[in-house]
């Protein structure tokens, strides 16, 4: 594998213990200087800060807060801590460099003893947290120091006008972190073939009515357009199953279809595939369409056609049985909570699947509200960030601890957290308060046509690859280069293997700077 920027500096990525060892205890002969903070972005007041620090003494130790600790922003911190320690152990000033695995620095100064620590110029008018550290530092006879200077920087408003693009390093560090390669990530995407995957959920004719201007009304305020074209898609879970089909799975297909045209046109699409559709006609309700009217590629206005009450007891005994006697080696409930699911019907869906199967829920929120707590003690669930703040009732919590709150409270195995333009967060945790299982990974969108249905796509992607590898790094990222092929092309298109390795030979391309 490539080096990463963290196995440049390792010599200077050190233990609280190894400096002590290097550098010696307090009081030094050579003087040693603490520098602490979160440095999510290294910028020029950091660097006035390293550099004065670094000529009051001969050592510069510098320790970066933990991911799991950084309360700055919903989305923070935005580059993750192996990456943020080395890129202060890479300048030549920093001696050492280290990450706190505490909320605040008070346990890191008691343990080093630094001769010396440093504070920013705006720390000069004193608050608790200085304080607290002053007392300790005055305690054991050392000494605080404020880098003199009248401008402050500040990381956060860096961050908010643009964020820099870091999807290459943030791949490779997390690759090394779990002792993997981007040849597993091949091997993986090549072992998909005959997979036994039951798709159960809610199919959605998705209609793109293409339309041109023609100019608006006078007296209303009324547009008049021509129309021009229809494109008609399989979408929903329908999408999802032929997304994994055309992975290389054997898929079963379960869901409701109203007796009408569309029922047939949907028939006939997964017909074409090696999907295995299997069909419960529902006379009370129409086959759910959603139709887009696109002006000149704009969305001018959405037409759905559906109907949401819960299915009947016949129809949900008979999706029962389905899921009883289909043999699969993975459940996925794809739901649009357009009548299969709801807080009545799932306990018994769920109860439905062998104990030995691996389980998946996908609980959109788009027309409708899911909620992803339904589905409890699954084995992966993929939720958006939407879909979690509703189903928690939580706006204001950042995105680490709102997942682990979402993992603890449906005692989910693992997650995949998905941000949309920011790209996802995913974890095997079940802890609260271990957020340090989580990563995050951008969005490997180049050129985002249509980004409707990646999610669908990231499922059926993920889900094949933890089954083959057991690895939820695996699976996040091919699940997140599924997403982005899908976001490259127009209208709900199955992504294929050749798309996601075209994908990775350019990500490989791209780590190895052979830019083509």
């Amino acid at each position: 594998m490539k080096k990463t920027i963290k196995d440049h500096f390792k010599h200077k990525i050190k233990s609280i213990s190894e400096i002590i060892k290097i550098t010696g205890k307090f009081p030094r002969k050579k003087k040693l200087i603490l520098c602490h903070g979160v440095f999510d972005i290294v910028h020029p007041g950091h660097l006035r800060h390293l550099v004065y620090a670094k000529s009051k003494a001969d050592y510069l130790a510098v320790s970066v807060t933990s991911d799991k600790y950084i309360d700055k922003g919903i989305y923070r911190p935005h580059v993750p801590e192996d990456l943020r320690v080395a890129n202060l152990a890479a300048f030549e000033i920093v001696d050492f460099a280290y990450v706190d695995d505490n909320k605040t620095p008070l346990n890191s100064i008691e343990k080093l003893k630094p001769d010396l620590f440093a504070k920013g110029y705006e720390y000069t008018s004193g608050n608790v947290s200085t304080n607290n550290e002053v007392k300790i530092i005055n305690k054991y006879g050392g000494e605080t120091l404020y880098t003199p200077g009248d401008i402050v920087f500040s990381s956060s408003k860096i961050l908010e006008s643009k964020l820099p693009k870091l999807k290459y390093e943030k791949l490779l560090n997390y690759l090394e972190s779990a002792n993997l390669e981007i040849e597993d990530l091949k091997n993986t995407l090549q072992n998909f073939k005959n997979k036994k995957i039951h798709v159960v959920g809610d199919t959605i004719v998705d209609s793109l009515t293409e339309c041109s201007m023609l100019g608006g009304q006078s007296k209303t305020p009324t547009m008049s357009v021509k129309y021009e074209n229809k494109i008609d898609f399989v979408g929903g879970a329908g999408i999802v199953a032929k997304h994994l089909a055309s992975a290389g799975a054997n898929v079963n297909f379960t869901t409701v279809l109203g007796d009408d045209e569309l029922r047939k046109f949907v028939v006939n699409d997964i017909s074409k595939t090696k999907v295995n559709i299997n069909v419960v006609k529902d006379i009370s309700r129409p086959t759910t369409n959603k139709n887009a009217i696109l002006v000149d590629n704009y969305r001018l206005l959405k037409i759905d056609t559906l109907e949401n009450n819960s299915i009947n007891e016949k129809i949900l005994a008979r999706i029962i049985n389905n899921i009883k006697n289909i043999k699969a080696e993975a459940v996925i409930f794809s739901d649009f909570r357009h009548g299969i699911f709801n807080s009545n019907t799932i306990k018994y869906l769920s109860e439905s699947i062998s104990k030995n199967v691996f389980k998946v829920a996908d609980s959109q929120v788009a027309s409708r509200w899911g909620n992803i707590l339904d589905f409890k003690r699954f084995d992966l669930i993929t939720p958006n960030e939407k879909e979690a703040r509703f189903s928690l009732g939580d706006q204001d919590t950042g995105v680490r601890p709102l997942a682990a709150k979402l993992i603890e409270k449906s005692k989910c195995k693992n997650i995949i957290f998905k941000m949309g333009e920011r790209g996802l967060l995913a974890s095997s945790s079940n802890k609260l308060s271990n957020l340090d299982n989580f990563f995050s990974l951008e969005s490997f969108t180049d050129n985002a046509i249509d980004p409707v249905g990646s999610g669908d796509a990231l499922l059926a992607y993920s889900t094949l690859s933890i089954l083959e590898s057991g690895s939820i790094v695996i699976a996040a990222i091919l699940g997140a280069i599924a997403a982005a092929c899908e976001c490259e092309k127009y209208g709900n298109i199955p992504v294929t293997p050749e798309d996601v390795f075209l994908k990775l030979k350019k990500i490989e391309d791209n780590i190895n700077f052979k830019h083509t």
